[in-house]
């Protein structure tokens, strides 16, 4: 659970820091105040955790795929 709940929050990091770095390096509080205002693709203030469990469910399928053939 530790694991998975690292493995999220770093895809999370990841993609909030690929996305928006001159935002979070220049004003950061006044990014994340704007987020109840955000429209990203008409998904709203809940634009980043969607699209993290995209991210996390797509790497988990290629994790369950590699543990699947890794068998032990």
């Amino acid at each position: 659970m530790k694991k998975e709940l690292t493995i999220f929050i770093g895809i999370f990091l990841f993609l909030a820091l690929g996305m928006h770095f001159k935002e979070w390096i220049s004003h950061p509080i006044e990014h994340i105040a704007a987020l109840p205002k955000a429209g990203a693709y008409g998904l709203g203030p809940f634009h980043p955790l969607i699209f993290t469990v995209i991210i996390y469910a797509f790497i988990g399928f290629f994790r369950g795929i590699a543990r699947l053939f890794a068998g032990k």
